[in-house]
């Protein structure tokens, strides 16, 4: 039951950075570029099959490359 929830919240994780993204006007591409990482990191951060989860400076990274506060990407509740 918890490694599902886990999973699940990871889950929540990824659409949160995809929504922002694309709320920005940024493609996964221009993410990446911005937060130096690869576009197929950023894909798979966003995929919703793929378990995957980022670090606390990755997700910091990301938010101020999105200019939202990395407690909007963990805040999976809404």
């Amino acid at each position: 039951m918890l490694e599902s929830q886990y999973k699940m919240n990871l889950i929540k994780i990824g659409l949160k950075i995809s929504y922002y993204r694309k709320l920005a006007g940024m493609t996964q591409e221009e993410l990446a570029e911005a937060c130096a990482l690869s576009a197929g990191y950023i894909s798979q951060l966003e995929a919703p099959n793929c378990y995957f989860c980022p670090s606390l400076k990755t997700l910091f990274l990301i938010g101020e490359a999105l200019h939202v506060s990395a407690a909007k990407l963990l805040d999976i509740e809404d």
